[in-house]
């Protein structure tokens, strides 16, 4: 008497497959436990932050204060600092679909290592300013040291 075959995968590539699969799984499973593969930031440190609030002006430039004294340390003069100004564009828009007035200040912070992020205080938005390449990070590095 003959067996039949099944017209299912050959017995070894089925063993093949549950093997990868519980390969794969209990790989899973060790990176997880030992933290092994996992992504995390640089561990660095706030080295200075300001808090900034920005104000449109009606000649087309952009008033930028610093929120804990309100004097002015800048503007972002009209048809200039495209960068600049389209963040801030952005992060104004989300302020304004969720209805939020533009008095929050911005969290601009500098890191240990140089690296620049800008928050938004009210949403939570968070830039990381020099994912866009190092001239759009010098745009904000600026008002960090203007007085």
């Amino acid at each position: 008497m003959q067996r039949e075959e099944s017209a299912g995968l050959p017995r070894p590539v089925q063993r093949g497959l549950i093997l990868l699969a519980t390969l794969a799984i209990v790989l899973a499973a060790v990176a997880r436990l030992t933290g092994s593969g996992h992504v995390t930031l640089d561990g660095s440190r706030p080295e200075q932050v300001r808090l900034l609030t920005f104000a449109d002006a009606p000649d087309g430039t952009v008033s930028v204060r610093d929120a804990s004294t309100g004097l002015e340390i800048g503007t972002l003069p009209s048809g200039s600092g495209g960068f600049a100004r389209g963040a801030l564009r952005a992060l104004a828009r989300e302020r304004r679909l969720r209805g939020l007035g533009p008095d929050a200040p911005f969290v601009l912070t500098r890191w240990t290592g140089g690296r620049l992020t800008l928050d938004d205080s009210s949403t939570g938005a968070h830039v990381e300013l020099g994912g866009f390449g190092p001239d759009n990070q010098v745009a904000f590095a600026g008002l960090l040291a203007a007085r």
